[in-house]
């Protein structure tokens, strides 16, 4: 620890070492564009630049705090650091945690559970997050829910006939484009994509869909099927895109 009685209260502005992570579908952007270096990575697909989370918690790189870790800090400086509110009621875990997320390829199509069910299964938390386009290639897309009101007899009858991806609803996105994604809705980031995540601290993900794709060692990645019934949301409508400014949109 870093600590003395003479800087306890000296608070400046915190830089953080990012935690990059190789990724199947990750590409080359988190380096070229945003100038990050994540070293030898083959395939850097996220770069986890605030967190909290289990053993990813960021670590201070300045100042005299460097070294020390977000989660201790708030041990330390509590709501001083994070808000009095905040830290009354996640203690000492940062509750969010942000990314940047590069597809080269499509991600996963994948749906992550709410609160009560993540909590009933075991988990902390669930997951709710936001999407912020960085950078998008040309007519890039991404999904976000279903092309219509459906159930999980339809869901299930087109998962098991490997046609998924046709009721799914498609986004062609550009930069500057917002995407809240709550809890139990089904999603995927198309390849060309470049964003930033913010989201609840959480790893709670049940995926769905993989096209079909196998890895390094010739496998195809685990499916959690029975898992994601019941996390799914089958009942969340497509709103319309509605303008920030003359040159954001947000879609919710």
């Amino acid at each position: 620890m870093l600590f003395n009685e003479s800087n306890m209260n000296s608070l400046y502005p915190l830089k953080f070492h990012p935690v990059f992570k190789d990724k199947l579908w990750g590409g080359d952007k988190i380096k070229t564009v945003l100038g990050l270096d994540y070293g030898n990575l083959p395939n850097c697909g996220e770069a986890w630049v605030i967190s909290g989370y289990s053993d990813n918690v960021s670590v201070v790189q300045n100042g005299f705090l460097q070294g020390n870790d977000l989660n201790e800090l708030i041990s330390i400086y509590m709501g001083d650091l994070v808000g009095d509110s905040v830290y009354e009621q996640f203690g000492d875990e940062f509750p969010l945690l942000l990314k940047f997320i590069d597809a080269h390829d499509w991600l996963s199509i994948q749906v992550h559970p709410d609160d009560e069910l993540a909590q009933k299964r075991q988990m902390p938390n669930g997951k709710t997050e936001m999407w912020y386009i960085l950078q998008a290639d040309k007519d890039a897309k991404l999904i976000t829910g279903f092309k219509e009101k459906i159930d999980s007899e339809t869901y299930l009858k087109y998962l098991i006939e490997n046609k998924l991806p046709e009721i799914l609803n498609y986004e062609t996105v550009d930069a500057g484009d917002v995407f809240f994604l709550p809890a139990g809705r089904v999603h995927a980031t198309g390849p060309g994509i470049l964003l930033a995540e913010i989201q609840q601290s959480s790893d709670a993900t049940y995926r769905i869909y993989d096209w079909d794709r196998i890895d390094d060692a010739g496998k195809k990645r685990e499916l959690h099927t029975s898992d994601a019934l019941d996390a799914i949301d089958y009942s969340i409508p497509i709103q319309p895109a509605m303008p920030l400014q003359k040159t954001e949109r947000q879609r919710w």
